[in-house]
């Protein structure tokens, strides 16, 4: 089965029709500053943290004490190291879940009581309450960048 190709020669193609703009702005209605349609936005107040969730005063206190406590083996605080999976603020009572780099580490016995200490002398905390965990196992995938940098790994 063959196929017949038409060939159509012409002259010219009319040009297509111009696009019109019915709404057009003069020169100075562009150099006017347009209006803000952020400044509802903008003008907002950022909602207010409870002092005791992340981004308040005193969980941010919390931290920096952990922040404070080293590991004697590895150069690095126990919060960017891993160690602390977990706290909660509780009217002035702070519970930390933390683990440690081994269940053998030689600080298996003192640490806790350190964090337990530190914790418990920022101002606004009650009292600190520790809890030793094996599940989940710490990793080197636990450390924060920071720890990683230090530690010549990243």
């Amino acid at each position: 089965m063959s196929k017949e190709i038409r060939i159509e020669e012409v002259d010219s193609v009319p040009p297509p029709p111009k696009a019109r703009v019915e709404d057009v702005e003069s020169a100075g209605d562009k150099l006017e500053r347009k209006k803000d349609y952020l400044d509802g936005f903008l003008s907002q107040q950022p909602a207010a943290v409870p002092s005791t969730e992340p981004g308040g005063d005193l969980y941010d206190a919390v931290i920096a004490a952990l922040k404070d406590i080293y590991d004697p083996e590895i150069p690095v605080n126990i919060y960017d190291l891993g160690l602390i999976y977990n706290v909660e603020i509780n009217d002035g009572h702070v519970h930390v879940t933390m683990t440690l780099t081994t269940p053998h580490c030689p600080v298996a016995e003192s640490m806790p009581g350190e964090v337990e200490l530190r914790v418990g002398s920022v101002p606004g905390v009650g009292d600190c309450e520790v809890h030793l965990v094996w599940d989940p196992p710490w990793s080197p995938e636990s450390m924060s960048d920071e720890a990683r940098l230090e530690l010549g790994m990243l």
